[in-house]
């Protein structure tokens, strides 16, 4: 299968790319610099030159808290990028596959979120993603919408090397009253890449099984790493984010059959040894 990624250098696009290669994927790969997804002629000319036949976009603005107060600048890669990406990729017959984001809900549900409940994002960079949905379903028919949640990655900003980078201080403050799930960048990248080996096309949910608290992840962070940390809780209100968060985030599917992650503390496991094995290297 040919494959072109954009966001390449990010922590899911290098996941992804990693995977279409050891699937032996013929792989066209443009970071930021290489691609900007908002040049509608230059996301022409990339996919018309690579003649893919599945494009995944994992170019994003994911900067939430920034976002608060940047939204015309989000809403430009997450809608009008994507809209772009896949605009192109219907072009040249390519299936396109987006991936998008928890934050699509408000998180007042008790039970996990399928593809079916209704959106209502709490924060802009929620309402970027979501458009982003929209646009990329409106202009390829062959599109897989992807949501997914909590992402950590060897190679990008997240929340296990947060914790894991404060963890010399001896205690860290974190919120307990959001329930998630984490889910692995590489376990993600390998299903999308299976996904996009279908036709199932339309809206995907796909997170690692399980869920926990931001708190409790934290607690599962130093006992695997082996860090004796202090972690101390404390509410979203207390905390002050510039962006809401959902209070819940925990995601299921109703598609038959569908594509299953592994467990997010087996994603976890298999983090810190690559992590450990990069940085010993």
């Amino acid at each position: 299968m040919k494959v072109l990624i954009t966001g390449a250098g990010g922590m899911l696009g290098k996941d992804v790319v990693r995977a279409a290669q050891e699937a032996n994927h013929q792989v066209a790969a443009f970071d930021r610099l290489a691609l900007d997804v908002t040049d509608p002629a230059a996301v022409e000319r990339a996919v018309a030159e690579a003649e893919p036949d599945t494009v995944i976009n994992c170019a994003a603005w994911t900067d939430v808290d920034g976002a608060e107060a940047a939204e015309a600048e989000a809403l430009r890669v997450n809608a009008e990028g994507a809209r772009n990406v896949a605009t192109a990729a219907a072009v040249v017959g390519a299936s396109v596959i987006l991936p998008s984001t928890d934050y699509v809900f408000d998180g007042t549900a008790d039970q996990p979120y399928l593809e079916s409940d209704p959106t209502a994002p709490m924060s802009a960079y929620g309402r970027t993603k979501l458009a982003g949905e929209n646009e990329t379903a409106a202009t390829n028919p062959r599109h897989f919408v992807v949501r997914t949640s909590w992402l950590f990655g060897v190679g990008g900003r997240n929340f296990v090397e947060t914790m894991l980078g404060l963890a010399p201080s001896g205690q860290v403050l974190v919120v307990r009253d959001q329930l998630g799930s984490p889910t692995y960048t590489a376990h993600l990248a390998v299903g999308l890449l299976r996904l996009a080996a279908t036709e199932t096309y339309g809206l995907h949910h796909m997170s690692a099984p399980g869920h926990v608290s931001w708190y409790d992840f934290a607690h599962a962070i130093f006992e695997e790493s082996g860090s004796d940390c202090r972690v101390l809780s404390t509410t979203t209100a207390e905390l002050g984010r510039p962006a809401p968060r959902p209070a819940w985030s925990v995601l299921d599917t109703e598609w038959p059959d569908p594509i299953r992650l592994p467990h997010w503390h087996d994603g976890l496991r298999i983090y810190l040894a690559e992590r450990a094995s990069t940085v010993t290297t």
